[in-house]
């Protein structure tokens, strides 16, 4: 690579961190200040205690609803804003990490699903249905993690704020913190992410996940759409995935399969780096998705296969018979 093209690359790749940092900025400040205003106001203690029973069965507090509608209406960066503004402890955030990691961005994400060809309701239920499982399982198998979370750089609260001044000013001040932690984490990201695409290597990366995709079921055509979901993430990578369904030839099938594999396991460098800050183990985290995707794709791919022979078996005997 030429002194010109590094120049290009970093150039292109802080302006795309700018840009995001400052997209994603712009949902973050808000809603950080807004939710340290609510917990102070009695709107969001009644809200608490309205949905506490519903929370228990994932061993959350009510609270914690915040942020879980926060991610899946919005964004992850929006459910991280959420979970930034409140006092959780280190297995409550973790639960929300990994609920939020199977089930955010719905409607943006949806509508890529349905344009690549996956059913509504395959994606509303594997989605929904993996965040509340996954929140189940590790509350009822966890017994540790009760200290409470500390958000990386953010500054602790020793005294209650007096007054609404003082209300604002503290949430304006985790609001700074929560935009700096993600400008350090999209920054470098976008950098990488900019890196591999000057350099064709998503293209390299997709014949490497061939294998993966015979492992799983699928046909290696559908590299390219777990390639670009697996890097770059469902949303940021939909135009790939919706092209490389089109012009590779991509079976619906094999498009729903790739997609239940990823909404497990997508974005797994940002996704994972994401959740740093927030003072949780990380490696657990991406080892849950991995897993949790292979399984479940694989099962899927097994009975649905069964579920095809079985169809033809009939056909067979209804011409026959």
């Amino acid at each position: 690579m030429t002194t010109n093209t590094w120049k290009d690359t970093v150039r292109n790749g802080l302006k795309a961190g700018g840009k995001t940092t400052w997209s994603l900025g712009k949902i973050i400040f808000p809603i950080t200040i807004l939710v340290v205003i609510l917990q102070h106001t009695p709107i969001l203690p009644w809200i608490v205690k309205l949905i506490s029973p519903l929370m228990s069965l994932f061993g959350l507090s009510g609270e914690a609803a915040i942020p879980l509608v926060l991610g899946n209406a919005l964004n992850l960066y929006a459910g991280i804003a959420g979970i930034l503004s409140l006092d959780l402890t280190v297995k409550e955030v973790f639960i929300l990490a990994i609920m939020m990691s199977f089930a955010h961005n719905l409607f943006i994400e949806t509508g890529v699903a349905l344009k690549v060809g996956v059913k509504l309701w395959i994606v509303l239920v594997v989605r929904l249905g993996l965040a509340a499982v996954s929140g189940i399982v590790i509350n009822l198998v966890w017994r540790g993690g009760g200290e409470l979370a500390k958000y990386g750089i953010s500054p602790e609260v020793t005294t209650a704020p007096d007054g609404w001044l003082e209300i604002f000013l503290l949430g304006l001040q985790k609001a700074s913190f929560g935009v700096l932690q993600l400008a350090l984490i999209v920054i470098p990201l976008m950098l990488a992410v900019q890196f591999l695409k000057d350099n064709h290597y998503l293209e390299k990366f997709s014949a490497k996940v061939a294998p993966v995709t015979r492992l799983i079921g699928v046909q290696p055509n559908a590299s390219m759409t777990l390639a670009a979901g697996l890097i770059i993430g469902l949303a940021y990578g939909a135009g790939v995935m919706i092209q490389a369904v089109e012009e590779d030839g991509v079976s619906n099938r094999d498009a729903t399969l790739s997609f239940i594999f990823l909404v497990a396991c997508h974005a797994v460098i940002e996704d994972t780096l994401l959740f740093v800050p927030l003072g949780i183990p990380v490696w657990p985290l991406l080892v849950i998705r991995i897993i949790t995707a292979f399984v479940l794709t694989i099962a899927v791919a097994f009975f649905w296969r069964n579920r095809m022979l079985t169809e033809l078996e009939k056909e067979r005997d209804a011409i026959h018979g």
